[in-house]
């Protein structure tokens, strides 16, 4: 497996800072990316990726070294998370393409987020990190973007919440992207993810260690992290899948906290996920991208009046729209409101539904369902 290295874009402006929606400016900040393939002479070949919430720059390949992460660089995400997709032959070609994916402002993987050292403080922003939704994290690439000198992108791809992502590029930068391609994604928050995703908040908010978002220097919000992955995780997997994955299980009787002794494998299992988990992930950064998640509003943020004022926008692009038939996290119900909206607006788009009995997840398990509707419409 070819290996690769993080790069880190620094931006530093006061004359032209990044303006947050809602969270005030920020003068400086660091990208963490990575880039596979190479861009042409006229750099008209890049496609661009957006991971999806506990997602990361490292898409495709091997690094197994990203510093100044707190140890949260673990083996589990060693190896690129889109791997089956990205490389020569592959769905994202990089004999033809020069993909880059980059980790969500406010991450925590080496972009500047709640873990990051506050330049004015040296110590972590912790709990003052400004606000962000999912238009900051967006209008931040386009930063990165401008560095590169990548005017027009060939594609911006995106699943789940870099669906969100996708749209939000077409929609407030239409003339700089002219295929866009959200898998197992949506046009709002439906009520079932507010639901979720508040558990989530709590789920964290309410572990003592939390300390309202002050705990760099102590303990961490281990317990509450866990509960909010076990939360969003039996989601991300059609329940059939869940119960084939815990299977191999190994019941462990012994109470995780309190008098409860396990006595399903699917216990042993979800408990695994939780504390797993949190050794790779930050409790701020899963909190503000959360928060993002549910404020995000694509017509209001593309600044439109509504769906069809904003996708009118997009009808110089071409859309492809992915389905996957089991997903819980995203049903296609979601993918037919946002197919609707675009024929409505007369936009060209192709919507695919993907059969899979690996729920949310068969985006990132299964290349060879989506492979050959990516090919075509990027253009092999």
């Amino acid at each position: 497996m070819r290996k690769v290295q993080t790069k880190f874009f620094e931006f530093k402006s006061r004359r032209q800072p990044l303006r947050l929606r809602v969270g005030g400016e920020l003068e400086r900040f660091t990208l963490a990316y990575e880039m596979y393939g190479r861009m042409n002479s006229d750099k008209s070949n890049v496609i661009l990726l957006f991971h999806a919430m506990t997602g990361n720059q490292h898409a495709a390949g091997l690094n197994s070294d990203v510093p100044g992460l707190d140890g949260r660089w673990t083996e589990e995400v060693h190896q690129g998370w889109w791997d089956g997709f990205i490389g020569p032959g592959k769905a994202l070609d990089t004999r033809l393409f020069c993909v880059i994916c980059v980790n969500y402002l406010g991450g925590c993987y080496g972009s500047t987020g709640p873990a990051s050292l506050n330049p004015a403080t040296r110590k972590p922003w912790g709990p003052a990190f400004p606000v962000l939704r999912m238009s900051d994290i967006v209008d931040s690439q386009m930063r990165l973007l401008d560095e590169l000198g990548v005017r027009q992108l060939h594609a911006a791809v995106g699943a789940s919440t870099g669906g969100f992502l996708c749209q939000l590029l077409a929609t407030r930068y239409p003339e700089r992207v002219r295929i866009v391609v959200p898998i197992g994604t949506g046009v709002e928050t439906t009520i079932q993810q507010r639901i979720m995703n508040f558990e989530q908040v709590t789920a964290i908010e309410g572990d003592p260690h939390f300390k309202g978002g002050d705990y760099y220097r102590g303990p961490k919000p281990d317990t509450g992290l866990a509960l909010a992955r076990r939360i969003a995780h039996k989601t991300f997997v059609s329940l059939e899948m869940l119960r084939e994955r815990a299977r191999e299980e190994i019941v462990s009787h012994k109470p995780p906290h309190g008098w409860y002794e396990m006595n399903h494998p699917v216990e042993s299992y979800m408990l695994h996920q939780g504390d797993k988990f949190v050794k790779r992930f930050d409790a701020n950064t899963y909190l503000r991208i959360l928060d993002a998640w549910q404020w995000f509003d694509l017509v209001a943020e593309g600044g439109a009046a509504d769906l069809h004022v904003l996708f009118e926008r997009c009808r110089g692009q071409e859309f492809l729209v992915f389905s996957m038939d089991s997903d819980l996290s995203f049903p296609p119900a979601e993918q037919s409101k946002l197919v609707h909206a675009l024929k409505r607006a007369r936009v060209p788009v192709m919507w695919i539904t993907v059969h899979s009995d690996k729920g949310h997840d068969a985006f990132l398990l299964e290349p060879k369902l989506f492979t050959p509707h990516l090919q075509q419409a990027l253009g092999h």
